[in-house]
């Protein structure tokens, strides 16, 4: 990390890998990670942190089991839906939802989550390999 500034557009076209977010920098104790994504993430949750997501380039659709479905109570307790974020757009997931990130056509995204959180939560399901288990990676 650097005392300088940094365009994220030139932090991004240092690395390839899917799903392996990278940290730009860190503000007081939260990490500042980017990540290049394409398919589909595991459903995970994280018991005692939100996660913002902040979509720089393309489309993420972030699949949440919170109760709702279609915009509303379920009343079954575990409504799924999917929340559709196009470029440019913020969402936070609250702690303790289960939520499982997608994006068809691939995209590039900013995370704002407290250092030290994984990437696929503190419960997830089996983790494949096309998904990096990393508490973010330096950037390049």
């Amino acid at each position: 990390m650097t005392n300088e500034p940094l365009l994220l557009q030139t932090a991004l076209a240092t690395f390839a890998d899917l799903w392996s977010p990278r940290i730009v920098t860190r503000v007081n104790d939260y990490d500042v990670r980017i990540a290049k994504v394409a398919g589909e993430h595991i459903w995970h949750a994280h018991e005692n942190t939100d996660e913002f997501f902040l979509v720089l380039e393309g489309e993420l659709d972030i699949a949440l089991r919170d109760g709702e479905a279609d915009g509303g109570p379920t009343g079954a307790g575990r409504g799924e839906r999917v929340v559709t974020l196009p470029q440019g757009a913020v969402f936070v997931v609250p702690r303790g939802v289960e939520h499982r990130p997608a994006s068809a056509a691939g995209a590039s995204i900013l995370l704002f989550e407290p250092t030290g959180t994984p990437s696929v939560g503190d419960r997830h399901e089996p983790v494949p390999d096309h998904i990096d288990v990393t508490i973010g990676r330096a950037l390049g």
